[in-house]
């Protein structure tokens, strides 16, 4: 994998870590995240390019999905669980 691709892939691991602990609901929260690290820790061995370049853009879906359901449920909030 080159630097440059390296870098984006760990870019985009953050990002999808920061929006996902913008959820307001806290069962959302920690499966939002539990997906992201299982996602990239079950593709941390790929190395064909065309491979790590899908799976790069079915990241940056992911992080749009994210984002948008973050400003749906900032918007439609719950009452906080005991465990929040």
């Amino acid at each position: 994998m080159a630097a440059s691709t390296r870098s984006q892939v760990i870019a985009l691991y953050r990002m999808l870590l920061k929006e996902s602990q913008k959820f307001p609901s806290y069962n959302y929260r920690t499966y939002a995240l539990r997906r992201v690290r299982d996602a990239f820790t079950a593709n941390r061995k790929v190395a064909d390019p065309q491979s790590v370049e899908r799976l790069v853009e079915d990241g940056r879906q992911a992080l749009a999905l994210i984002q948008r359901q973050v400003s749906i449920g900032t918007m439609f909030k719950a009452q906080k669980m005991v465990v929040e």
